[in-house]
């Protein structure tokens, strides 16, 4: 499992890095495009769907998609739409952990689909947009969701005494979304200093937010780590509902590509109503 989990990574990485890294954004928006059509196949299959209607809707994610870049919304952030999002994923986040995994199957199925579907499109939207804006600004939003979970996954190993939601992931604890949250402070107010020391534009999240006010940018880390463990944790209960571990098997020894990106769905919506925000 380990050896089919690093070859998947280093192929992963051997595909997104040189997109990631190309002067202009098109490359690694294209690539993506095609990683949220399967999150969107998958999500079909997540909520039982017919295998023709999982096709459907990878395509209808694939097409809303490609609108929104065809009709410019990569150039043009709106702290409206954002802040809707992010009051949405709050607001659903909280209700669906507190309902647990009984309470999503009796959620309407039409609602279950479009919702997710929606979150799904936005979430790619929010990344295309910090691509445009930069590649450090993206690679600070991407690297705030990875610390978060390497800090409460080595606290909770470390100090976790207390379950966070034991019913929806039994291995998560309280301690570990603390010191996911010290983990992300830490890496804002370094990110900040290294900024600083090699006098860059400060085209991070985190030098735009320290700019704006550096309590802005504790709160705002505090947030974000929370929202990524929101994101882990809906989608946990989810697949539980679901009856399955995986979202899919499409990268192996990973899971699905909804696997890989549950933290960044809440979360990079919140990255972008901040930027609109302090910009």
């Amino acid at each position: 499992m380990l050896r089919q989990r690093i070859i998947t990574a280093v192929l992963m990485l051997a595909v997104l890095l040189p997109a990631l890294f190309y002067s202009s954004p098109e490359p690694f928006c294209a690539l993506t495009l095609i990683l949220i059509a399967a999150g969107a196949w998958e999500w079909g299959k997540l909520n039982k769907l017919s295998p023709g209607a999982c096709v459907a809707l990878g395509l209808i994610a694939l097409l809303l998609c490609a609108a929104a870049w065809g009709s410019g919304l990569l150039h043009r952030p709106s702290l409206l739409l954002w802040s809707i999002v992010g009051v949405a994923w709050v607001a659903a986040g909280i209700v669906l952990i507190r309902r647990g995994v009984a309470g999503w199957a009796p959620v309407p199925a039409p609602l279950r689909v479009v919702g997710g579907l929606a979150a799904i499109c936005l979430a790619w939207l929010a990344m295309a947009q910090a691509r445009v804006i930069g590649i450090e600004f993206l690679l600070s939003a991407l690297v705030l969701v990875w610390v978060a979970d390497i800090f409460a996954y080595g606290f909770g190993r470390a100090f976790g005494r207390r379950k966070l939601s034991p019913a929806i992931s039994p291995g998560k604890s309280w301690e570990g979304v603390w010191g996911g949250m010290g983990g992300v402070i830490v890496l804002a107010f370094a990110w900040v200093w290294v900024d600083s020391a090699v006098q860059s534009a400060g085209g991070s999240l985190y030098s735009r937010l320290w700019a704006f006010s550096p309590w802005l940018l504790v709160v705002a880390a505090v947030g974000m780590a929370a929202m990524s463990v929101v994101g882990d944790l809906v989608e946990s209960l989810i697949k539980r509902s679901a009856g399955v571990k995986d979202s899919s098997g499409l990268l192996p020894g990973h899971g699905g590509v909804l696997d890989r990106v549950d933290a960044l769905l809440p979360t990079l919506p919140l990255v972008m109503m901040l930027y609109c925000a302090v910009t």
